[in-house]
């Protein structure tokens, strides 16, 4: 599982360098949470983009409420460089982006009137306290807008890499920060409530996770998820024998979902909104 010293470290970087690449697979969920996202936003105040890596989200809801103050934080020192480089000649007037644990951001920049986040919250290494600090730094009505993957066996790119790697998905056992962690809706309502937010519900979206594009949208997909996802890390331990099969097993897989020159595979999330 990823943790908070991987995203300040080693998974920071490689997000960092292929960020381009990222923001292109969540592009198709971006569109719905961002438009959720501007749909509760205040016109003025004050907003946090929690784990807002690239700045994508936080550069959204600038375009859509310029008048909001705007802020991201990240773990990632190498991400918030992408993200202020990124913001470019908004800099003086647009989201500014720190480098540090959201929990002591929102802690010390409180109130905000909006805080938010495209698949950042699921690294907790405590949802009820992670939820419960971001509520004492919320103003009494304050919203809540976050997406997260849903289960594992909705998402494309983690059964392939499964299927690749020859392993069973991980058994359930309790909560353990990661991707997934988020994904049972009962649980992530009642992780809400004991926190002190009101939840307003969750939607469920269906989405192209696109992992490759162009000419030669496998080699681009193979690339990508040998650098980002679940099959990364078991190519970078596996001896040569084991990383070429697993190579090659994905690269079928992938040829099976090229549609022209994209390489959509099927995921879903959750899309939340919450109420102080």
């Amino acid at each position: 599982m990823t943790s908070g010293m991987d995203w300040r470290g080693r998974v920071g970087d490689v997000w960092a360098a292929e960020w381009r690449r990222t923001d292109r697979s969540l592009a198709d969920l971006s569109r719905h949470l961002d438009e959720a996202i501007a749909w509760v936003a205040p016109d003025v105040g004050k907003a946090l983009d929690i784990g807002s890596g690239a700045g994508a989200t936080s550069l959204a809801l600038y375009a859509a409420r310029p008048g909001l103050s705007i802020m991201g934080v990240d773990l990632s020192d190498e991400l918030v460089a992408v993200a202020r480089e990124r913001a470019g000649e908004t800099a003086d007037h647009g989201p500014r982006f720190l480098s540090g644990d959201a929990l002591t951001v929102a802690t010390a920049e409180a109130p905000f009137d909006l805080l938010c986040s495209r698949h950042g919250v699921m690294f907790f290494a405590d949802p009820v306290e992670a939820l419960s600090i971001l509520r004492r730094a919320a103003r009494n009505g304050a919203r809540l807008v976050f997406s997260c993957f849903a289960e594992r066996a909705a998402n494309g790119f983690a059964t392939l890499a499964d299927a690749a790697i020859g392993a069973a998905p991980p058994p359930d056992a309790g909560y353990a920060p990661g991707p997934f962690a988020f994904s049972d809706q009962q649980q992530v309502a009642a992780w809400l409530k004991e926190s002190g937010w009101r939840p307003d519900g969750a939607v469920r979206v269906g989405f192209d996770y696109v992992v490759g594009e162009g000419d030669d949208p496998v080699a681009d997909a193979l690339s990508f998820l040998s650098r980002i996802g679940p099959a990364a890390r078991a190519l970078s331990q596996a001896a040569l024998p084991e990383r070429n099969r697993i190579a090659d097993t994905l690269r079928a897989g992938l040829e099976a979902s090229r549609v022209g020159n994209r390489l959509p595979l099927q995921a879903t999330a959750w899309i939340w909104q919450a109420t102080a």
